[in-house]
Parts: structure tokens; C-alpha cells; sequence
């Protein structure tokens, strides 16, 4: 996975997603999973993330409540013993804490947005 390039802070960020997607693309040609930051400002965070087919995330969970919004192909998000299968243009929301896992059996790439709980 290559660095990121850009800002992923300040007051205001813009992004090509097209150009995004295409790069997580690259990636894939040589890996079975690719991870860009967008956005690592206070509590928020974009990343956007590709996983080849047959590809997967294994199980763990976050520090706050995400959303996963599909771009392309379709995942298999697996949570509490439930499975959703999501397709490109499907949102989804989890709480924090709750452990899942990611399965991608053809492909797909998508934006996870998790707002980090406050350190206390």
C-alpha cells in the first residue's frame, strides 16, 4: 500500500474519488487488500478500501460507530451472527465496539467512516 499523498487534516478537504478508486485499483493488481486515508481529523476518519475477490477483512471491531458506504462491486458485511450483503450504492451503520468482519467474495470498494470515541 502505497503512503498517503495528500492532506488528511484541516479545514477543508476535497477529494476525486474517481481518481481514488483508480489507485486502489493499482493496488489490487498486486495485493489482496488496499487502504487509503482520506480524512484522520479529531474524531473523524475516511478511509476508502478495496478488496480483491476472494478477499477479506478479519474479524475485529472500532473505537466508535461506523458507516460503510459501497462505491463498487459488493461486500459481505458479518456481524453478531448476521450477514448483510451490501452492493455498490448500499450504506451501512454499525455500533461501536461490535466485532465483524468484511468478505468480498468478487470484488468491491468502499468508504468506512468511524467517529473515534473521545479519549477519556
Amino acid at each position: 500500500m502505497s503512503p498517503v499523498q495528500h492532506p488528511v487534516s484541516g479545514p477543508a478537504l476535497a477529494f476525486d474519488l474517481a481518481q481514488e478508486v483508480r489507485t486502489v485499483h493499482e493496488q489490487l493488481a498486486t495485493t489482496s487488500r488496499s487502504a487509503r486515508t482520506l480524512v484522520k481529523n479529531g474524531p473523524l476518519r475516511v478511509t476508502l478500501m478495496g478488496i480483491a475477490a476472494g478477499g477479506e477483512v478479519a474479524s475485529h471491531s472500532a473505537d466508535g460507530p461506523i458507516t460503510v458506504q459501497v462505491l463498487e462491486g459488493a461486500i459481505e458485511f458479518e456481524a453478531n451472527g448476521k450477514s448483510w450483503p451490501l452492493a455498490a450504492g448500499s450504506l451501512f451503520a454499525l455500533d461501536t465496539g461490535i466485532v465483524h468482519r468484511v468478505r468480498a467474495p468478487e470484488g468491491g470498494v468502499f468508504l468506512l467512516t468511524v467517529a473515534v470515541a473521545p479519549a477519556r
